[in-house]
Protein backbone atom coordinates (compact mmCIF):
# COMPACT_ATOMS: atom_id res chain seq x y z
CA UNK A 1 0.00 0.00 0.00
CA UNK A 2 2.83 2.41 0.85
CA UNK A 3 4.42 1.82 -2.54
CA UNK A 4 1.11 2.52 -4.25
CA UNK A 5 0.77 5.79 -2.36
CA UNK A 6 4.29 6.84 -3.27
CA UNK A 7 3.69 5.98 -6.91
CA UNK A 8 0.47 7.97 -7.11
CA UNK A 9 2.08 10.93 -5.41
CA UNK A 10 4.98 10.98 -7.87
CA UNK A 11 2.66 11.36 -10.84
CA UNK A 12 2.06 15.00 -11.64
CA UNK A 13 -1.51 16.00 -12.59
CA UNK A 14 -1.78 16.18 -16.38
CA UNK A 15 -2.53 19.92 -16.45
CA UNK A 16 0.26 20.78 -14.02
CA UNK A 17 2.81 18.69 -15.91
CA UNK A 18 1.85 20.25 -19.25
CA UNK A 19 2.19 23.73 -17.77
CA UNK A 20 5.70 22.89 -16.58
CA UNK A 21 6.63 21.51 -20.00
CA UNK A 22 5.23 24.58 -21.76
CA UNK A 23 7.24 26.82 -19.45
CA UNK A 24 10.37 24.81 -20.21
CA UNK A 25 9.82 25.14 -23.94
CA UNK A 26 9.27 28.88 -23.67
CA UNK A 27 12.56 29.24 -21.81
CA UNK A 28 14.44 27.30 -24.50
CA UNK A 29 12.83 29.32 -27.27
CA UNK A 30 13.83 32.61 -25.63
CA UNK A 31 17.50 31.71 -25.31
CA UNK A 32 20.09 33.41 -27.56
CA UNK A 33 21.26 31.66 -30.71
CA UNK A 34 24.24 29.34 -30.37
CA UNK A 35 26.46 28.12 -33.18
CA UNK A 36 29.64 26.24 -32.22
CA UNK A 37 32.71 27.50 -34.07
CA UNK A 38 33.80 23.90 -34.72
CA UNK A 39 30.49 22.94 -36.31
CA UNK A 40 29.85 20.38 -33.56
CA UNK A 41 27.86 20.99 -30.43
CA UNK A 42 29.40 20.16 -27.05
CA UNK A 43 27.01 19.01 -24.33
CA UNK A 44 27.71 17.71 -20.82
CA UNK A 45 25.24 14.97 -19.86
CA UNK A 46 25.29 14.76 -16.06
CA UNK A 47 23.35 12.25 -14.00
CA UNK A 48 22.75 11.43 -10.36
CA UNK A 49 23.87 7.78 -9.96
CA UNK A 50 23.00 7.39 -6.29
CA UNK A 51 20.88 4.45 -5.16
CA UNK A 52 17.52 6.23 -5.45
CA UNK A 53 17.91 6.46 -9.22
CA UNK A 54 18.77 2.82 -9.88
CA UNK A 55 15.26 1.91 -11.15
CA UNK A 56 15.48 4.54 -13.90
CA UNK A 57 19.15 4.34 -14.87
CA UNK A 58 18.51 1.85 -17.70
CA UNK A 59 15.78 4.14 -18.91
CA UNK A 60 18.26 7.02 -19.12
CA UNK A 61 20.62 4.80 -21.11
CA UNK A 62 17.95 4.23 -23.72
CA UNK A 63 17.07 7.91 -24.03
CA UNK A 64 20.55 9.27 -24.68
CA UNK A 65 20.83 7.97 -28.25
CA UNK A 66 18.16 10.40 -29.41
CA UNK A 67 20.46 13.33 -28.68
CA UNK A 68 23.02 12.14 -31.22
CA UNK A 69 20.46 11.20 -33.85
CA UNK A 70 18.78 14.59 -33.65
CA UNK A 71 22.01 16.50 -34.36
CA UNK A 72 23.53 14.35 -37.11
CA UNK A 73 22.53 16.77 -39.89
CA UNK A 74 23.96 19.75 -37.98
CA UNK A 75 27.52 18.47 -37.97
CA UNK A 76 27.12 16.26 -34.94
CA UNK A 77 27.35 16.41 -31.19
CA UNK A 78 30.12 15.69 -28.71
CA UNK A 79 28.86 14.55 -25.31
CA UNK A 80 30.70 14.12 -22.04
CA UNK A 81 29.13 11.84 -19.43
CA UNK A 82 29.42 13.06 -15.83
CA UNK A 83 27.99 11.16 -12.87
CA UNK A 84 28.28 11.04 -9.11
CA UNK A 85 27.57 8.25 -6.61
CA UNK A 86 28.76 6.67 -3.37
CA UNK A 87 31.12 8.46 -1.02
CA UNK A 88 32.62 11.42 -2.87
CA UNK A 89 32.83 9.73 -6.28
CA UNK A 90 32.25 12.08 -9.21
CA UNK A 91 33.64 11.14 -12.63
CA UNK A 92 33.68 12.51 -16.15
CA UNK A 93 34.25 10.58 -19.36
CA UNK A 94 36.22 11.80 -22.35
CA UNK A 95 34.26 13.67 -25.01
CA UNK A 96 32.26 11.11 -27.00
CA UNK A 97 31.05 11.57 -30.55
CA UNK A 98 28.92 8.41 -30.98
CA UNK A 99 25.77 7.26 -29.23
CA UNK A 100 27.18 3.73 -28.95
CA UNK A 101 30.20 5.02 -27.01
CA UNK A 102 28.04 6.99 -24.58
CA UNK A 103 25.73 4.03 -24.12
CA UNK A 104 28.71 1.74 -23.40
CA UNK A 105 30.05 4.23 -20.83
CA UNK A 106 26.68 4.44 -19.09
CA UNK A 107 26.27 0.66 -19.01
CA UNK A 108 29.47 0.39 -16.99
CA UNK A 109 28.01 2.55 -14.23
CA UNK A 110 26.05 1.02 -11.36
CA UNK A 111 24.13 3.13 -8.88
CA UNK A 112 25.57 3.35 -5.37
CA UNK A 113 24.07 4.99 -2.29
CA UNK A 114 25.46 8.35 -1.28
CA UNK A 115 24.75 12.06 -1.05
CA UNK A 116 24.32 14.41 -3.99
CA UNK A 117 27.35 16.19 -5.48
CA UNK A 118 25.68 18.71 -7.73
CA UNK A 119 28.19 21.43 -6.85
CA UNK A 120 31.00 19.31 -8.29
CA UNK A 121 29.02 18.85 -11.50
CA UNK A 122 28.47 22.59 -11.89
CA UNK A 123 32.11 23.39 -11.08
CA UNK A 124 33.22 20.83 -13.66
CA UNK A 125 30.99 22.42 -16.30
CA UNK A 126 32.51 25.83 -15.56
CA UNK A 127 36.05 24.48 -15.82
CA UNK A 128 35.28 22.72 -19.11
CA UNK A 129 33.74 25.88 -20.53
CA UNK A 130 36.85 27.88 -19.66
CA UNK A 131 39.08 25.25 -21.29
CA UNK A 132 36.93 24.90 -24.41
CA UNK A 133 33.43 25.85 -25.49
CA UNK A 134 30.50 23.99 -23.85
CA UNK A 135 27.09 24.76 -25.32
CA UNK A 136 24.85 23.25 -22.63
CA UNK A 137 24.66 21.12 -19.51
CA UNK A 138 21.90 18.55 -19.11
CA UNK A 139 21.41 17.36 -15.54
CA UNK A 140 19.03 14.56 -14.51
CA UNK A 141 18.43 14.00 -10.80
CA UNK A 142 15.83 13.47 -8.10
CA UNK A 143 17.36 14.92 -4.91
CA UNK A 144 19.47 17.76 -3.52
CA UNK A 145 21.40 17.58 -0.22
CA UNK A 146 23.75 20.57 -0.50
CA UNK A 147 23.72 24.25 0.53
CA UNK A 148 21.52 26.10 -1.93
CA UNK A 149 23.60 29.27 -1.69
CA UNK A 150 26.69 27.44 -2.95
CA UNK A 151 24.77 25.90 -5.85
CA UNK A 152 23.27 29.28 -6.72
CA UNK A 153 26.70 30.90 -6.84
CA UNK A 154 28.00 28.21 -9.20
CA UNK A 155 24.89 28.43 -11.37
CA UNK A 156 25.48 32.17 -11.67
CA UNK A 157 29.04 31.50 -12.78
CA UNK A 158 27.70 29.12 -15.42
CA UNK A 159 25.55 31.94 -16.74
CA UNK A 160 28.63 34.15 -16.98
CA UNK A 161 30.50 31.57 -19.09
CA UNK A 162 27.39 30.97 -21.26
CA UNK A 163 26.63 27.38 -20.22
CA UNK A 164 22.87 27.06 -19.66
CA UNK A 165 21.76 24.19 -17.43
CA UNK A 166 18.76 22.17 -18.60
CA UNK A 167 17.61 20.47 -15.41
CA UNK A 168 15.29 17.45 -15.58
CA UNK A 169 13.75 16.68 -12.19
CA UNK A 170 12.66 13.10 -11.58
CA UNK A 171 9.96 12.68 -8.93
CA UNK A 172 8.47 15.37 -6.71
CA UNK A 173 11.02 16.21 -4.02
CA UNK A 174 10.15 19.87 -3.21
CA UNK A 175 13.61 20.79 -1.92
CA UNK A 176 15.21 19.45 -5.08
CA UNK A 177 12.62 21.21 -7.20
CA UNK A 178 13.38 24.56 -5.62
CA UNK A 179 17.14 24.11 -6.07
CA UNK A 180 16.85 22.83 -9.63
CA UNK A 181 14.67 25.75 -10.69
CA UNK A 182 17.19 28.18 -9.22
CA UNK A 183 20.10 26.48 -11.00
CA UNK A 184 18.23 26.69 -14.29
CA UNK A 185 17.27 30.33 -13.74
CA UNK A 186 20.70 31.59 -12.73
CA UNK A 187 22.51 29.74 -15.52
CA UNK A 188 19.93 31.02 -18.02
CA UNK A 189 18.76 27.49 -18.74
CA UNK A 190 15.45 25.72 -18.12
CA UNK A 191 13.79 23.32 -15.68
CA UNK A 192 11.32 20.52 -16.36
CA UNK A 193 9.94 17.72 -14.14
CA UNK A 194 9.35 14.21 -15.43
CA UNK A 195 8.31 10.75 -14.30
CA UNK A 196 7.99 7.28 -15.80
CA UNK A 197 4.76 8.26 -17.51
CA UNK A 198 6.42 11.04 -19.52
CA UNK A 199 9.27 9.03 -21.07
CA UNK A 200 8.48 9.93 -24.67
CA UNK A 201 8.22 13.62 -23.86
CA UNK A 202 11.53 13.54 -22.01
CA UNK A 203 13.11 11.89 -25.05
CA UNK A 204 11.84 14.67 -27.30
CA UNK A 205 12.95 17.41 -24.93
CA UNK A 206 16.46 15.95 -24.61
CA UNK A 207 16.68 15.88 -28.39
CA UNK A 208 15.50 19.49 -28.54
CA UNK A 209 18.22 20.61 -26.12
CA UNK A 210 20.84 18.73 -28.17
CA UNK A 211 19.68 20.41 -31.38
CA UNK A 212 19.81 23.80 -29.67
CA UNK A 213 23.35 23.08 -28.46
CA UNK A 214 24.48 22.01 -31.92
CA UNK A 215 22.83 24.61 -34.11
CA UNK A 216 20.92 27.26 -32.19
CA UNK A 217 17.32 28.40 -32.56
CA UNK A 218 17.10 28.14 -36.36
CA UNK A 219 18.23 24.51 -36.28
CA UNK A 220 15.75 23.81 -33.50
CA UNK A 221 12.92 25.31 -35.55
CA UNK A 222 13.84 23.18 -38.56
CA UNK A 223 14.05 20.06 -36.42
CA UNK A 224 10.69 20.63 -34.76
CA UNK A 225 9.02 21.15 -38.13
CA UNK A 226 10.17 17.66 -39.14
CA UNK A 227 9.49 15.82 -35.88
CA UNK A 228 6.46 17.58 -34.41
CA UNK A 229 5.49 16.47 -30.90
CA UNK A 230 6.81 18.45 -27.96
CA UNK A 231 9.50 20.15 -30.05
CA UNK A 232 6.86 21.66 -32.35
CA UNK A 233 5.64 23.77 -29.44
CA UNK A 234 9.00 25.51 -29.39
CA UNK A 235 8.65 26.67 -32.99
CA UNK A 236 5.15 28.00 -32.33
CA UNK A 237 6.39 29.97 -29.35
CA UNK A 238 9.27 31.34 -31.43
CA UNK A 239 6.83 32.74 -33.97
CA UNK A 240 7.92 30.27 -36.64
CA UNK A 241 11.54 31.49 -36.72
Amino acid sequence: MADEKRGSKSRLPAESKQAEVDAFLRQVAAMPAVQPASGRGRLIFALDATASREPTWDHACRLQGEMFEATASLGGLDVQLVFYRGFGECKASRWLSRATDLHAAMRKVSCVGGETQIARVLKHAIDEAKAGRVNALVFVGDAMEEPLDALSRLAGEMGLVNVPAFVFHEGDNPLAGRAFKEIARLSRGAYCPFNSASAQQLKELLAAVAVFAAGGRKALADYSAKTGGATLLITRQMGGV
